[in-house]
C-alpha cells in the first residue's frame, strides 16, 4: 500500500495534527507512542499490525493516519523533534538559569542513546535523519539557555552558541551511533560541562 510521502524540509512537526478532531489527534498520538515502543523492541521486522495492536486500535485506523510504514517512521522523527522543542522552551521559561542548559544537553544526549534503535530504523528506511539539522532547528532556544546560564555565572562568558551547538551535535552523534550507556554519558558530559564552566 502506498501513500503520500512525509513533508520534507523544515515543516512544523506539529503541522500534521492541525485540523484533526480531538479523537483523531488522540489516536494519532497513541499510534506514534506504540510505534516507538514496537520498533525499539523488534526492529525493522515489526509490522504495522503489531503497532495497531499495541495502540489498541484497528489496523484501518493506523493506515488512515499513516498509509505506509515510511509515513509512520517519518512522523516518529517529527514527533521526536517536536518534543525536543517543547523541552527547550519549557526549560527556557521555567528552568533554573544556572542548570537549564546542562539539563537540556543531558536529556538530549540520553534521548539520542535511548532512541538508537528507532532512529537507526528511520535511516535504514530512507527517512532523512540528520542530527545536525535537527539541533540547528533548536538554535534560538539553546542560545537563550546559554545566555541565561552566562548571566547566572554558571557558564564561561566567552562560550558561543555555535560552540555549544557543535558540542551538543557531536555528543548526540556519539550517543546515537555508539549507543552510549548511562555511565559513559555521565562521564563524557562531565568533561564537556567542565569545559563550559567558568575557570
Amino acid at each position: 500500500m502506498t501513500g503520500p510521502k512525509p513533508p520534507e524540509g523544515g515543516a512544523n512537526p506539529q503541522g500534521a495534527t492541525r485540523g484533526l478532531r480531538a479523537d483523531a489527534r488522540r489516536n494519532r498520538a497513541r499510534i506514534l507512542a506504540a510505534a516507538e515502543e514496537v520498533f525499539a523492541e523488534k526492529g525493522p521486522s515489526a509490522s504495522t499490525e503489531e503497532v495497531a495492536a499495541r495502540a489498541g486500535l484497528a489496523i484501518g485506523t493506523v493506515f488512515k493516519h499513516f498509509p505506509t510504514k515510511q509515513d509512520l517512521l517519518g512522523a516518529i522523527m517529527k514527533d521526536l523533534l517536536a518534543r525536543l522543542s517543547e523541552e527547550v522552551d519549557a526549560l527556557a521559561s521555567d528552568g533554573d538559569p544556572a542548570t537549564a542548559l546542562f539539563t537540556f544537553v543531558s536529556q538530549t544526549v540520553e534521548q539520542a542513546a535511548r532512541k538508537k534503535t528507532v532512529i537507526g530504523l528511520l535511516t535504514e528506511s530512507g527517512v532523512d535523519v540528520r542530527v545536525a539539522d535537527a539541533v540547528r532547528l533548536l538554535h534560538e532556544g539553546i542560545e537563550g539557555l546559554l545566555s541565561r546560564a552566562q548571566q547566572a555565572g554558571a557558564v564561561r562568558g566567552d562560550a558561543r552558541p555555535d560552540e555549544v551547538l557543535a558540542l551538543l551535535t557531536a555528543a548526540c552523534q556519539g550517543a546515537l551511533h555508539a549507543g552510549w550507556d548511562p555511565d559513559l554519558q555521565h562521564r563524557t558530559l562531565a568533561i564537556v560541562f567542565d569545559g563550559l564552566r567558568p575557570r
